[in-house]
């Protein structure tokens, strides 16, 4: 009889067979089954206790099936308090990470990172302005700028530790050296500099950067192998890691930190033409002598800038924040010189220098009409390309800047002031002694003489100093009042006073109030000792002469062009009269008398086929060094054609040796100055002949 099974309870599972235990190795392949879960074991059930109910059954818990639906999970929050704490203690970390980083950087990396921003930043760059020309009056040009190129260089990249090798300053030098014609200890020493950038040569031509930067790049070409790169990669490891602290010389660029900047470079294409009144600039490009000097601020124009983020010394394109202004070029000169008659004068003056065994020497031409100045040379001059050739004393303008005692050459202003008051007439009898002694001083002519009958026009023609201080004492009813009306005629002629160019260094000249002439000087002054004047000066004297008596104050700037293209031409000089017209027009027969008549004293200023007026002077000279007289001064200065003057020529030497008549030394320079102005302006010749006024009278 079976034994009959009992019923499964419903939260029960079923039980499982036993899984069969492991074979042992060998004892089959057959993976063993998995372990399944013991059967349940049916709870104990206790018997009820008497007259109590029965308990309820508890429903089964199942599983849910397949398709059947979660329950979702009730979720528990955190302690408040707990997360405040977290919250708090993770704050206190982070700011005490953020304070130990800030003092690591204040105290003691400051230095570094203050090195590391300095390959970062943004710079500012002036973008130099293109500096105007000077030109002549025909537009050539005396002056000018051309691109040039800075070669600059980055000390901190010569260093060892950036080169990889002991003397890369040494091995730059060498290369650099003779492109740059520069000393190699020189440019080794600048490469040794604590800086991050230097100059090493301002201003070269392109031809000269050209050349270093293919150098340079020949280099790169040459180190960027593959087998430098790999020793390279070698000293990046530290020496314990198999790194070097040197590579192969053949794997270093020595040049790799020299960069070129762009600039410009003064020039001065006809060397030393006319570079006593151009004058040059200085080592930073500014003018620093001359016209350069006086017209800086219209020539320089305005400077603009761009700024713009840098990594050590290389611009970074995508830096951002780049800001531009463009320059201002500066503005253009237009002189009234005319390269062809400056060339001229200054070979004439440049030659008779030479033979004479001169100190120096100065020629001026002069329009009489309009008073600008057409050519003022000086011997010996210099050469604004190269000043390294030139002394200090030679870079100056002395036919401006020179005060010298005029000599003969000043009594044209006093006989311009005796005819002019109506003291005496062209043919009024003078009676020149051999001696005149006034104020205690004997006074001599230029040569030894007996007694001279001469006319007014004869005292001018032979230069008579005598028959001069006579002459002059006829001007007032006592000396005090003559002093007082020839000093207003010498003032008049502009003696004393500015010229109006305004050049730098110019001299005013001295002249003495007359109020205070007294003793010799009262007397000496009449024929051009005891006063002084610059060459410009004294050349005036015969323009206004020639003039019709009308001084047109001189002028050496014709106009200037401005950075938009627009010429605004000078205002032209301002007119004195100072002299009647016909006082003028008398003055200029006595002084054709001079280079006509046989017994004047300028025969060898006459000029074929043109009529010409002049006065030769030959004054004792001051020595600026010592304060007292010491050698000559000659001079001549004239005009032609006389008969319609068109230009006044002044020649002066100072201190010759060979000779020091004003004459023979002058004449001659006059004459080939003259002449040569003359042609090339095609000025007609004379139609008429010379008056030839006596110059002489018989007792």
């Amino acid at each position: 009889m079976s034994t009959p099974r009992r019923p499964q309870n419903p939260g029960e599972r079923r039980a499982r067979p036993a899984a069969p235990q492991q074979r042992g190795p060998g004892e089959g392949t057959r993976k063993p089954a998995p372990r399944k879960a013991a059967a349940a074991k049916p709870p104990t059930r206790r018997p009820a206790a008497p007259g109590s109910r029965p308990a309820a059954k508890r429903p089964a818990t199942r599983r849910p099936g397949p398709g059947s639906r979660p329950q979702p999970r009730r979720l528990k929050l955190a302690d408040p308090k707990r997360r405040l704490r977290v919250v708090l203690i993770s704050l206190a970390v982070v700011f005490s990470l953020f304070a130990a980083r800030l003092m690591q950087i204040q105290l003691f990396d400051a230095g570094t990172l203050a090195a590391d921003a300095s390959t970062y930043r943004y710079v500012d760059v002036a973008l130099p302005a293109t500096r105007g020309a000077i030109t002549s009056a025909d537009g050539t040009a005396l002056a000018t700028t051309v691109d040039a190129y800075d070669i600059t260089a980055d000390p901190t990249m010569f260093t060892q530790d950036a080169l990889h090798i002991a003397d890369g300053p040494d091995q730059a030098a060498g290369l650099l050296a003779p492109i740059l014609n520069m000393p190699r200890d020189k440019v080794a020493a600048k490469l040794r500099a604590k800086t991050r950038g230097i100059t090493l040569a301002p201003r070269q031509t392109p031809q000269i950067r050209k050349q270093i930067m293919d150098l340079r790049t020949a280099l790169t070409k040459k180190v960027d192998t593959k087998t430098c790169r790999a020793q390279k990669a070698l000293t990046a490891k530290p020496v314990g890691q198999g790194g070097r602290t040197t590579i192969d010389e053949s794997c270093a660029n020595p040049l790799e930190g020299v960069f070129s900047q762009d600039t410009t470079n003064r020039v001065y294409p006809a060397d030393g033409l006319a570079a006593n009144l151009v004058g040059f600039v200085n080592g930073e490009g500014a003018g620093a002598g001359g016209l350069e000097q006086q017209y800086q601020k219209q020539l320089a124009g305005q400077d603009g800038h761009r700024t713009s983020a840098v990594s050590g010394s290389q611009p970074i394109p995508t830096g951002g924040g780049t800001t531009e202004k463009d320059p201002v070029p500066g503005s253009d000169v237009r002189l009234t010189i005319d390269p062809d008659i400056q060339w001229a004068a200054q070979r004439a003056i440049t030659d008779q220098v030479t033979a004479a065994g001169a100190e120096k020497g100065y020629v001026v031409v002069q329009d009489v009409k309009t008073g600008q100045i057409l050519a003022m040379a000086t011997s010996p001059g210099f050469n604004p390309n190269d000043l390294s050739t030139a002394g200090p004393d030679e870079l100056g303008n002395p036919a401006l800047q020179d005060a010298y005692e005029p000599g003969s050459t000043a009594k044209l202003m006093t006989m311009a002031a005796v005819l002019d008051s109506g003291a005496a007439t062209w043919d009024t009898h003078v009676t020149v002694p051999g001696t005149l002694t006034r104020a205690g001083q004997v006074f001599h002519d230029d040569v030894d003489h007996d007694t001279w009958y001469l006319t007014l026009n004869g005292v001018l023609a032979k230069s008579s100093n005598i028959g001069t201080i006579e002459a002059a004492e006829h001007l007032g009813k006592d000396q005090q009042q003559s002093n007082r009306i020839l000093g207003g005629y010498l003032q008049k002629f502009g003696i004393g006073q500015p010229s109006g160019l305004n050049f730098p260094g110019e001299t005013r000249g001295i002249l003495a109030n007359p109020a205070t002439w007294q003793g010799t000087q009262q007397y000496t002054i009449p024929f051009g000792q005891g006063l002084s004047v610059n060459a410009l000066q004294a050349t005036s004297v015969y323009s206004t002469i020639a003039n019709g008596g009308v001084r047109v104050a001189p002028s050496l700037v014709a106009g200037i062009t401005g950075p938009d293209g627009r010429y605004t031409p000078a205002v032209p000089g301002a007119q004195t009269q100072v002299v009647k017209p016909e006082t003028a027009k008398t003055l200029e027969q006595m002084l054709e008398s001079v280079v006509t008549d046989d017994q004047g004293t300028g025969n060898t200023a006459q000029i074929p086929g043109y009529r010409v007026a002049g006065k030769t002077g030959t004054a004792n000279r001051v020595d600026p060094r010592t304060g007292k007289y010491n050698g000559y001064t000659a001079s001549f200065i004239g005009f032609a054609p006389a008969d319609a003057p068109r230009l006044t020529v002044s020649c002066t030497i100072q201190n010759p040796i060979n000779g020091h008549f004003g004459g023979p030394l002058c004449g001659p320079v006059f004459k080939q100055v003259m002449e040569f102005a003359l042609k090339t302006l095609q000025v007609p010749p004379s139609g008429s002949a010379a008056p030839n006024l006596p110059v002489d009278w018989k007792p």
